[in-house]
């Protein structure tokens, strides 16, 4: 009987590490005001779209027959592309938004996150702007949205640029550990209530090429935005409605003008489908960056751009 008693004990230890875990990392989510004020200064702004309040950033000239417009990546927001806007605006009209699910503009009524979704949500975003045709940029998550709107609405799309992004089944996945949890449907009652600071400092790290580009700004911006309400909640379904590779074959039909930019160190989506990218679309122009990781735009603005500005003049 005395095993029984020992095992006892252990369960009751277990039970109590474990509990005492949740309470040390238990997060409460946060109200949209208290984040307005801290992560939405001017230009943002805010306009009523498809249920929500989504937030914006739309800057530069008016008179720009085809705008820039920035699309970030899975639980990221529209401040990934800070650094590009705040120099392109200056010639070009440029309009970033924080995608439903992330950011400021938070879940979206339906719970639906599909890419088809995302790319119609692209096209009434435009048509509420009235702009009529863009250049469209993005990141990861963005990437796949933006080349799927060109193939959805071609003549909306003028030229793509699509960073790391989403599209054939990845080669390599080392997912950050806060997308592991995420993605563990027995969690999902605690990881949504749960989101230690130290755990969004680790995952921001290892997507980073150069890890000491995390600033604790950056890491506070991250961390309090993925606890925006719903946020949490829309990042599982997003992960639950991912069909990671499945339209691939369709890469090849896209006949804009795209310029492909990928980090080198990224280890989330091999930089070998950069490659795979430009030998599926037609007219395609790779540049890599052997000391960037998978958010090259936010970790080196300055050397991105360099291809970006070379690409537009084209």
């Amino acid at each position: 009987m005395n095993w029984l008693k020992r095992l006892w004990w252990s369960a009751i230890v277990l039970a109590l590490v474990l509990a005492g875990a949740v309470a040390w990392s238990w997060e409460p989510d946060r109200q949209l005001g208290e984040l307005v004020a801290r992560w939405a200064p001017e230009p943002s702004r805010f306009i009523e779209l498809d249920g929500m309040q989504v937030h914006i950033r739309d800057t530069g000239p008016r008179n720009d027959p085809t705008p820039i417009v920035l699309l970030h990546g899975m639980s990221s927001s529209l401040h990934s592309f800070e650094g590009w806007q705040g120099t392109l605006q200056g010639e070009r009209r440029v309009i970033s938004v924080d995608l439903p699910g992330f950011g400021l503009t938070g879940p979206s009524p339906q719970g639906d996150y599909r890419i088809e979704v995302y790319t119609r949500f692209i096209l009434r975003l435009l048509d509420t702007l009235e702009v009529k045709r863009v250049v469209l940029a993005g990141n990861a998550l963005g990437g796949e949205i933006a080349w799927q709107t060109a193939l959805l609405a071609p003549e909306r799309v003028q030229k793509l640029i699509l960073i790391d992004a989403d599209g054939y089944q990845p080669a390599v996945l080392s997912m950050p550990l806060g997308f592991q949890i995420a993605s563990m449907r027995g969690l999902r009652w605690v990881s949504e209530r749960i989101l230690p600071r130290p755990l969004m400092a680790a995952s921001l790290r290892s997507v980073f090429g150069e890890p000491e580009r995390v600033t604790p700004e950056r890491i506070d911006r991250y961390f309090e935005l993925n606890l925006r309400v719903g946020n949490r909640r829309a990042l599982f379904q997003r992960m639950d409605q991912a069909t990671f590779g499945e339209s691939a074959p369709l890469i090849r039909r896209i006949t804009q003008p795209t310029l492909v930019l990928w980090g080198e160190r990224d280890e989330m989506i091999s930089p070998d489908l950069g490659a795979r990218f430009c030998e599926d679309i037609p007219r395609c122009r790779l540049v890599t960056f052997p000391q960037l990781g998978h958010l090259p735009q936010e970790e080196d603005p300055e050397a991105t751009l360099q291809a970006v500005r070379a690409f537009l003049g084209s």
